[in-house]
């Protein structure tokens, strides 16, 4: 049980703080001397943090699927379809790179040494966006594929989705808000891909192989409930971060903690 819910925390925590989940997850489990907890509750964690992003952004996702039904009017209209094409654009390099390479990044990169390397990575890109003016644009489809690049880099455990998508953004340009916004849902496409993913995987396992390590249906819940809530306030932290231009100090503590994980392994 109480393995479970650390492991939500840090899935809720590092999933959109720039501090990597799948890095702090797999140090996490290294820590707790877990091993692999199985698919059942990856993927539960998966969808708790989904379910969070759009709990915060709900009102934002009804304004778009408002706009593209045409209930606003024909403008409102062109502008929420361009938006749901922009998020479509951003999934593609992250779609590519997970469904052709991500079974061999996460091998090659399941060790705390090559974790701890791709989190001193994430340090020093964060740490550089504090020497980056603030920026004033909107997000165009050209700005959406770079952050869509940027976060298929972020397959590799230890590099976080949300530090390189929201870093990519700084760089463009874009407004410190918009980015935010646009960032965590252009989230949801991957984030129910790799929990589609990982069911793919328990079916073609069988269900007595699938079985072996699994976390009973209950913990699994709780775990999705954390990580929702827990995710919920990471969101509403990182926007607070954004906005007051603090968003650069998280790359210190990714150095600090990459350095530990070589050095403890």
């Amino acid at each position: 049980m109480s393995d479970v819910f650390i492991l939500s925390v840090l899935q809720g925590v590092a999933e959109f703080l720039p501090i990597s989940s799948s890095g702090h997850l797999v140090l996490g489990r290294n820590l707790l001397g877990m091993g692999e907890v199985g698919l059942r509750l990856d993927i539960f964690l998966h969808v708790g943090t989904l379910v969070s992003v759009f709990a915060f952004y709900a009102a934002v996702a009804v304004r778009i699927a408002r706009g593209a039904l045409g209930a606003d009017g024909p403008a409102a209209r062109r502008e929420s379809v361009s938006y749901i094409l922009k998020i479509v654009l951003s999934a593609v390099p992250a779609g590519i790179v997970g469904v052709f390479l991500k079974d061999r990044i996460e091998t090659v990169f399941a060790s705390p040494v090559a974790v701890g390397s791709a989190l001193v990575f994430t340090g020093v890109v964060l740490t550089v966006t504090k020497f980056i003016p603030k920026g004033t644009r909107e997000v165009s489809f050209a700005k959406a594929l770079w952050m869509g690049l940027a976060q298929a880099v972020a397959i590799l455990p230890g590099v976080s989705r949300s530090g390189m998508t929201l870093a990519a953004a700084r760089a463009a340009g874009v407004e410190a808000g918009r980015s935010a916004e646009f960032s965590f849902l252009m989230s949801a496409p991957p984030i129910a891909g790799a929990a589609l993913l990982e069911i793919v995987k328990a079916l073609r396992a069988g269900s007595e192989a699938a079985a072996a390590n699994e976390v009973s249906w209950g913990l699994c819940a709780i775990g999705a409930v954390c990580a929702a809530l827990v995710g919920y306030f990471s969101l509403a932290l990182l926007l607070k971060s954004l906005k007051s231009d603090k968003f650069w100090m998280f790359g210190p503590y990714c150095v600090l903690a990459g350095v530990a994980a070589i050095a403890l392994s």
